[in-house]
């Protein structure tokens, strides 16, 4: 990359474009770029999450999630490129198998509550969420691989994992939804 990024002011979206990795160019509220910024929205949230207290393995883990996205985002800012395959899919897939399995089966609805770590990753998957709605629009209009929205739809699911194994890594548990709880008129 050597000096890519030696100037970050370049003054070249002044006029509400931005440019690809292809060299075109396209308008900063273009489809592709929603997805592109909603990527990285998600991985600043992972960054986030990733100053938390949390198992060494699934820091490492996280990282790893991290340097995908950024290839995800390598992918959608190239069109017609592709980075993310199947084995990252694949990757996910056993990482939600992993960490389910340490946990006891959902009988109610929880919250996107509890420890701070896993309120974040409850953030985080729902910064994911729009992430693949951004995706799926984006592949309305335009020709993309399928992997990218494979890959953030099982990610969002490993965030809810996760954020109910960060629950109980922190010494607490899920936090339920009481449906039939009582509202306070005063």
């Amino acid at each position: 990359m050597g000096n890519r990024l030696s100037k970050i002011a370049t003054r070249t979206g002044d006029n509400g474009t931005t440019g690809l990795g292809d060299g075109s160019r396209t308008d900063k509220d273009s489809l592709r770029i929603h997805a592109i910024g909603d990527v990285d929205e998600l991985n600043s949230n992972l960054g986030l999450l990733l100053s938390e207290a949390m198992p060494d393995d699934l820091r490492d883990e996280l990282v790893g999630i991290q340097h995908d996205l950024f290839d995800l985002g390598g992918e959608l800012c190239i069109p017609g490129y592709q980075m993310i395959k199947e084995e990252h899919v694949e990757k996910l897939d056993a990482l939600l198998a992993k960490y389910n399995a340490t946990l006891p089966a959902l009988t109610e609805f929880i919250l996107p509550a509890g420890s701070r770590a896993a309120a974040i990753a409850h953030v985080c998957r729902t910064v994911c969420r729009r992430a693949e709605r951004s995706i799926v629009t984006l592949g309305k209009a335009e020709a993309l691989h399928e992997h990218p929205r494979q890959y953030v739809n099982r990610l969002s699911d490993l965030m809810f994992v996760l954020a109910r194994v960060l629950n109980r890594f922190a010494g607490g548990s899920d936090v339920l939804w009481q449906h039939e709880r009582k509202s306070k008129k005063g």
